[in-house]
């Protein structure tokens, strides 16, 4: 049996195909890796050294634009409820390259999702058949992701500094279109000259594409957009916010559900 990890460059994509060397072994076992074009360049560097930490060949594929490049082609800018740049960077990439190089017969696709999100590894397992899917981290003995964190540096690896500034996760540069205003509001004391670059590239969207912003602000009972541009304003002046908007991060798991608030007027 052969097996393939999706390997993101978090802790959990490394656990799980640890757990996966250590059960069968590395002889046909398959990081493969979606680049985005848009990681932190310490995400790049864990990549390289976890790999050969696992001691299996590390694959990247790219469709080769950023997520903001990918925004522009399909004017629509990414929000929690719907994200063409997981989509079209991640998923269909990812089942591109497994169709070209496997056999669903006697290939095992692995995750890195764990007991606390075992919701969304039933999901995407029913989804997915054929394919067979697995989530080493949905079985005993179950870890948190500082146990996690513990077993890599044991491991000799270095953590990941989005890690070390707060982020729940190592991907897309410490930002994410599915982040709610608690986490942008975490980037921005964190890491304020990430934040402005994500400001600044929602910016140039909403130039082109009219009112248009990765969050939605429901003060009063009314939604509407909330540009990072007016979330920096409000932090600035110690004005209320939703510090428990964290949102989420899915991209090997949740499908679009069709254009919604966040997207192009057109």
């Amino acid at each position: 049996m052969k097996h393939v990890v999706m390997f993101s460059g978090g802790i959990g994509s490394w656990a799980a195909a640890k757990r996966v060397a250590e059960r069968h072994g590395t002889a046909d076992l398959t990081l493969l890796f979606c680049d985005t074009r848009s990681e932190d360049e310490d995400t790049y560097r864990f990549l390289r050294e976890a790999a050969e930490n696992i001691g299996a060949p590390l694959v990247t594929i790219a469709d080769g634009r950023t997520i903001w490049d990918v925004f522009r082609d399909t004017r629509f800018l990414g929000n929690s409820r719907v994200d063409p740049c997981s989509r079209i960077l991640k998923r269909e990439l990812a089942d591109r390259w497994l169709a070209e190089h496997h056999d669903p017969a006697d290939t095992e696709v692995v995750v890195g999702i764990d007991w606390t999100e075992e919701h969304r590894f039933t999901t995407l397992a029913a989804r997915k058949r054929p394919w067979v899917f697995t989530a080493p981290l949905c079985e005993p003995p179950y870890l948190t992701k500082t146990q996690m964190h513990q077993w890599a540096t044991r491991e000799g690896l270095k953590r990941q500094r989005l890690y070390l500034l707060g982020a729940p996760h190592a991907n897309c540069g410490g930002g994410c279109v599915k982040m709610g205003i608690g986490g942008f509001a975490r980037l921005y004391r964190s890491w304020p000259a990430r934040f402005a670059e994500w400001e600044a590239n929602e910016q140039r969207l909403r130039a082109d594409l009219g009112d248009v912003a990765i969050l939605r602000d429901r003060m009063d009972g009314i939604t509407r957009p909330l540009p990072l541009a007016e979330l920096r304003e409000r932090i600035d002046a110690d004005a209320q916010i939703d510090l428990f908007d964290i949102g989420g991060c899915g991209c090997f798991v949740d499908e679009p559900s069709g254009e919604s608030e966040g997207g192009t007027r057109e």
